[in-house]
């Protein structure tokens, strides 16, 4: 298997090299391409279809030649997933990275998608289409530290991640050198062609590198705006001398703006920013100034003195005219908004003069999986299998559909699900390797050979081997794993004793259909719990049986679904909810939640629900358990509701659900750990609650929550209603990031239309509409979402007798109120809202924008 991987790896890097001969360093991928061709400026596209592994290809109406690349795209389904491009390139050199995505209303919805973009383990950016009909050009300057490259896209908002064109460029020598490439790649925020005649850009083949530089005569929003009076466009036929640092196309360099009235002035908005930027400004004197004329000017940067010290001569800096100069701070932090000018010094006797800009943001490189290489020699095993070609980072920022991660910076693989892939020959040894795994599942498979030593495992908590063709013994080394629980190898070929060490070990433990005998001593005394465990649990199931014909005769007048639930309600999951939605939940044994819990001793929180308790995995986890005293039969429905539901839907602002567990008579829910409790403690907690002050914070968590809303309902099919947002069902993490939790009232919407519903939800939050009529939707999530808007707002509860007035208890009655009258003032605020100042007069100020 390993020959075949290092074939396909040579077949693909001959297949880059072959496209790129005659344009070297160059990758052009016509994304949802059939065929190859070369567009109208030269550049040579290629097809996709052999680098990426999924999605689906699509046509859309083309223009013109030039835009021909744009006239199919690769749409991915709007899962958990990421789907990546992997290309080879040089380690320690420099390449542009460019991705575009245009829409064009590709899957008739209407609905403009948002997503998520990553370099390698590294996020990138989030994409985001406000425009149907114009594409989405992200781009980014990065050091290859490794052999492959790979573009990764992940985790729909809105609609289905897609893209339309992936293109690679492979600079030369020191081109964007960087104190700091190694930790920081460079994502660009603008690369602008000032003077330009038109709107068209300059790039291949004026540009050797293709890089995209962007006439400033195309205006956009926000975007190269409050120009000053007397700026000028200038241009040249001269040959300008750029082979310096850099290296711009002369053809940018030939033109140029002037500040006739001794300044140039711009304002533009920085994508991703604020930030730590590298910068610089491109200048060629392209006017033949006589003798006695001079042209000097200095950098003016609105509360950045120190940009106003070094003052510019053109000529001077750059030794003679139609030469070019190119002074630029490599880390400097720049605003979202920023605005600059250059103004001339009172020795000079003409304006300032620029031909061009760069601004690029420092990001920082995420430190990949612990794993990453081990995990990436196994997949190189099985070069034909789908599940082995996700590529990427095996956990960051979304770990491959098969693989569980722990959540630290630089995360360990923790489990391993194969079941029945179909996957021959023998275990692989890259699995022992894996030194945190805790779970391994390769059943269902056609393994053959012998069981490795999985020793170096100490973790390793679940072995499922069952159902393949294993041979040989069975190594001693199981039965020292420490923490194992489980251990299944039925139906394989084993022979030999099972090791004594084993055999003593109280686990749930599977041998049948093997030729394998107890210890060649004598009958230990973990065989006889595994005999005893086989007898009562015989007895169990007899009794169960008995029990399940009593209840089913007892209620055979009136059958329903929910009798199953209702006749077990402290058993396995029962048949009201698909076991489909069941089988990618993890089932924790009892005993492993009250070790992590220290018998649930640490209370954290209550709810209509239960009790929610602060625990620790063994694998360094940190979780909340949910623990049910309602054994109603709505307490256990919202139980299964929520088990069914959260299995899933996977979201980065929907708090993740690790499992469940249901035995000795108790239903408990297992969640990650949100470190920073409810948004509600930080409004109206105790005096001991750290209330949120900052503007930007509370934005922030908005948003977050309004992200995990969205993806309920546009990005889960069917839509889900959340049925009870509320600020005690929005929890903060480490870094107070915002996710939204408790989905035991959620419902599935049916094709979109109303669901008649029992109303459900809290007082206060609970949409009028949805109350007077029973029929949900997903309206009803928004208008609770809008009350916590208001609660971030003003800080007061939703109701309350004593802060809004006679006759009004609740807050958005108040504020229709107050609106109403016009009475909605900041003295209302001024109890809970902090002072700021404005950044434009320097007044502070609580409600109203300073102007």
């Amino acid at each position: 298997m390993a020959s075949a991987a290092a074939l396909l790896l040579q077949l693909q890097l001959l297949l880059l090299l072959s496209l790129s001969a005659a344009q070297p360093g160059f990758i052009s991928l016509d994304c949802g391409g059939a065929d190859d061709y070369t567009d109208g400026i030269g550049i040579q596209w290629t097809s996709d279809a052999k680098l990426v592994f999924g999605g689906q290809a699509t046509n859309l109406p083309v223009q013109n030649q030039l835009q021909k690349q744009y006239s199919t795209l690769r749409y991915f389904p709007a899962d958990n997933s990421k789907y990546c491009y992997t290309m080879n390139v040089r380690t320690r050199t420099r390449y542009l990275v460019r991705a575009s995505f245009l829409y064009r209303n590709f899957d008739n919805s209407n609905v403009y998608p948002k997503f998520d973009l990553s370099l390698g383990a590294t996020p990138w950016s989030t994409v985001i289409i406000d425009d149907a009909d114009t594409p989405v050009v992200e781009e980014a300057i990065i050091l290859a530290a490794a052999p492959t490259l790979s573009v990764c896209l992940s985790n729909a908002s809105t609609g289905q991640p897609f893209i339309s064109t992936l293109e690679l460029r492979q600079f030369n020598g020191s081109l964007y050198y960087t104190d700091y490439e190694a930790q920081f790649f460079l994502a660009l925020s603008a690369r602008i062609n000032f003077g330009a005649d038109g709107n068209k850009s300059v790039r291949y083949p004026d540009d050797p590198f293709d890089r995209i530089w962007e006439s400033d005569s195309l205006r956009r929003a926000n975007y190269l705006v409050d120009v000053a009076p007397g700026t000028e466009r200038i241009t040249t036929t001269k040959p300008v001398f750029v082979g310096t640092e850099l290296e711009p196309p002369e053809k940018v360099m030939q033109t140029a703006v002037v500040g006739q009235n001794g300044s140039l002035n711009y304002r533009l908005d920085l994508e991703g920013f604020p930030g730590n930027a590298w910068a610089v400004s491109y200048f060629a004197e392209i006017e033949d100034l006589a003798p006695d004329e001079t042209r000097k000017f200095k950098l003016v940067v609105p509360g950045m003195p120190l940009f106003s010290k070094p003052t510019v001569d053109v000529e001077e800096n750059a030794q003679g005219k139609y030469r070019l100069y190119q002074p630029g701070y490599t880390n400097v932090t720049l605003p979202f908004v920023f605005s600059f000018e250059f103004k001339k010094t009172n020795d000079s006797s003409k304006g300032p003069i620029l031909n061009a800009m760069e601004i690029y943001k420092h990001v920082q490189i995420t430190m990949g999986s612990q794993d990453a290489n081990t995990m990436s020699s196994l997949a190189s095993r099985y070069p034909q299998a789908g599940w082995a070609q996700e590529g990427g980072d095996p956990c960051l920022p979304v770990s491959w559909t098969w693989v569980q991660c722990s959540s630290e910076a630089a995360p360990r693989v923790l489990s391993i699900t194969l079941s029945e892939k179909n996957i021959t020959g023998s275990i692989p040894e890259e699995l022992t390797k894996l030194s945190a795994l805790v779970e391994l599942r390769l059943d269902g498979n056609s393994f053959s050979g012998g069981i490795p030593d999985f020793s170096g495992c100490r973790n390793l908590q679940y072995i499922h081997l069952e159902n393949n063709q294993l041979n040989g013994a069975l190594p001693s080394s199981l039965g020292e794993l420490p923490n194992l629980k489980e251990l299944y190898i039925q139906n394989n070929r084993l022979s030999g004793h099972i090791p004594r060490a084993l055999s003593k070990k109280s686990i749930i433990f599977n041998s049948s259909g093997n030729n394998l005998q107890g210890p060649s001593d004598s009958i230990s005394r973990g065989t006889i719990i595994i005999i005893v465990c086989a007898v009562v649990g015989a007895i169990l199931l007899l009794a169960i049986a008995i029990g399940c014909c009593l209840c089913t005769h007892k209620r055979k007048k009136k059958p329903s679904r929910e009798t199953v639930v209702l006749a077990a309600p402290a058993k396995r999951l029962g048949s009201y909810f698909s076991e489909v939605a069941t089988e990618t939940a993890h089932r924790f044994a009892l005993s492993e939640i009250e070790d992590a819990t220290d018998k649930f001793e640490r209370r954290i929180g209550s709810g209509g629900f239960g009790i929610v308790y602060y625990g620790k995995l063994a694998d360094g986890r940190e979780i909340a358990v949910k623990l049910l005293t309602n054994d109603s039969y709505q307490g256990i429905r919202e139980f299964l509701n929520e088990v069914a539901l959260l299995s899933r839907i996977h979201h980065r602002n929907l708090v993740t659900f690790l499992g469940y567990s249901q035995q000795d008579g108790k239903n408990i829910l297992v969640y990650e750990f949100m470190h920073n409790g409810t948004l509600k403690e930080h409004l109206r907690g105790g005096p001991n609650d750290v209330k949120i002050t900052s503007w930007v914070k509370r934005l922030e968590i908005a948003e977050d929550a309004a992200k995990g809303i969205e993806y309920l309902h546009t990005g889960c099919s069917p839509t889900i209603i959340h049925r009870d947002v509320k600020s005690s069902n929005i929890l903060l993490d480490k870094n107070m990031r915002a996710k939204v939790a408790d989905f035991g009232l959620s419902k599935p919407a049916v094709d979109g239309s109303h669901v008649s519903s029992i109303v459900r939800g809290t007082v206060g939050y609970l949409d009028p509409e949805y109350y007077i009529s029973q029929q949900l939707t997903e309206k009803s999530d928004i208008y609770s979402f809008g009350v916590i808007l208001l609660e971030l707002i003003s800080g007061h509860e939703p109701i309350s007798s004593d802060n809004f007035g006679l006759n009004c208890r609740n807050i958005v009655a108040w504020l229709g109120r107050t609106l109403r009258v016009g009475t909605l003032t900041p003295s209302l605020m001024h109890h809970w809202i902090p002072a700021t100042t404005c950044s434009r007069c320097g007044r502070s100020r609580r409600w109203a924008s300073c102007v």
